[in-house]
């Protein structure tokens, strides 16, 4: 993992208002419970008055945060704020009630736990600094834990200083834990929200084929009709010069019209073979023709081992995966590459070899994960995203997709593969 994005500061983070006013109340509430448990029940004598005070002041700064603020979002320095209050009283009421130990002292890492999850690395760091100092603290400083004196229970030191660590490591690991979760949801949400958009755009190419088809089907009629009385007035107006410039110009401009909106109807009819059923070797002769037009490497199609037909829906999502992984290819490749179709009676495959450096180690095994960047500063770059949506889009369509080095030409290799019964067989 880079050090330098752990340690990344995630700013204008914020918390939502309910979901903290949420966590407070079910703090409250168990510290409510424990109190009242403790001193009713179990009949231990605690300072019943001073500790309800500090609750107290907790449920007054809560009511506060629920209705007293009206932003649905609280920005990252304020919850940080509210969260150290927390702390602080979390603190108070084990220091009146035997300090670190008081069983309920672990939850002094609870305040840094969520701040890891919803807030800023810098709030985080803080928060944590500051629970170790109140630990620390509670060792040293506190009322005796009521009921140890009369049943003669005492506490080693080695005991206490190994509960302390522990506490301690607990805390780092979990914020650690937290920043990491936190940030890798961060990053898939950006990357799917990507990847809608790409198949948003797609489909709404797709749309506006389909109108502009329907608008020509739409407008032939009336143009035809335009056509015909124009034809009629050009009869009847005879030789007058006063319309007959005007009558022949609105005739071409019919015409013409009338070849544009043809060209468009063949063109979708064309088109329209985008959402039927395909071959692998037919799709892929057209992405690689479309790649021909840009690039001066040469691209290969093998088909190898076609022991079946199969037939696949031609989707935006099958397009752009397979031009995702054919344009990387192309992109670091030196020269050549290679696409190959293999199908037998349980599996259609495409195989891309290139000729290039081939897939970084170090990230080899997480390829598909969004945002990854490898630690080699000659291999390939722009990895993450591209591939995690290529992948993302061709899983959506039933194809599992794998990354492999030393492939035909020693470079990249990538398979895409489909079984039998998720494709269409009715050739």
């Amino acid at each position: 993992m880079n050090i330098s994005t752990l340690f990344r500061l995630r700013e204008n983070l914020n918390l939502d208002r309910k979901t903290l006013a949420f966590l407070r109340w079910i703090a409250i509430l168990g510290q409510l419970s424990a109190l009242y448990l403790v001193y009713f029940y179990l009949k231990i004598e605690i300072p019943i008055i001073i500790t309800q005070l500090v609750i107290l002041i907790g449920i007054i700064t809560n009511i506060y945060l629920q209705f007293g603020i009206k932003s649905i979002l609280i920005k990252d320095i304020y919850a940080g704020l509210f969260l150290l209050y927390d702390l602080t009283q979390l603190t108070i009421l084990l220091y009146l009630t035997g300090g670190i130990y008081n069983p309920f002292s672990i939850l002094l890492i609870v305040p840094a736990i969520v701040s890891s999850t919803f807030l800023s690395m810098g709030t985080t760091i803080v928060l944590g600094l500051i629970s170790i100092f109140f630990l620390f603290c509670l060792t040293k400083f506190h009322y005796p834990l009521p009921g140890i004196h009369d049943q003669s229970i005492t506490f080693p030191t080695l005991y206490v200083v190994g509960y302390f660590i522990a506490i301690v490591i607990g805390l780092i690991f979990l914020c650690y834990f937290g920043i990491r979760f936190s940030g890798e949801s961060k990053r898939r949400s950006e990357a799917v929200n990507k990847l809608q958009q790409v198949i948003a755009k797609e489909y709404e190419l797709e749309s506006l084929g389909g109108q502009a088809a329907a608008a020509a089907h739409s407008l032939g009629t009336p143009l035809a009709t335009i056509s015909v009385v124009a034809s009629e007035l050009k009869k009847e107006m005879g030789q007058n010069e006063n319309y007959k410039k005007d009558i022949d110009l609105l005739i071409s401009q019919t015409k013409r019209c009338s070849e544009i909106l043809k060209q468009i109807s063949q063109k979708q009819i064309v088109d329209d073979k985008f959402l039927s059923l395909t071959t692998a070797e037919d799709l892929l002769e057209d992405i690689i023709k479309s790649f021909n037009e840009t690039t001066d490497k040469k691209i290969n199609l093998v088909v190898k081992k076609d022991f079946n037909k199969f037939k696949f829906e031609r989707t935006p999502e099958t397009v752009y995966g397979i031009r995702n992984f054919i344009g990387n290819s192309i992109k670091f490749s030196k020269n050549l590459i290679t696409v190959s179709v293999e199908s037998d009676n349980d599996t259609l495959s495409i195989i891309i070899d290139d000729d290039g450096l081939g897939f970084p180690n170090d990230i080899l095994d997480i390829l598909g994960e969004p945002y990854i960047k490898s630690k080699i500063p000659s291999s390939r770059s722009g990895l993450g995203l591209g591939t995690f949506l290529g992948k993302t889009l061709l899983n959506r369509k039933n194809a599992e997709v794998f990354f492999k080095n030393k492939g035909l030409h020693n470079g990249a290799r990538v398979i895409i593969k489909w079984k039998l019964k998720d494709l269409k067989t009715n050739f």
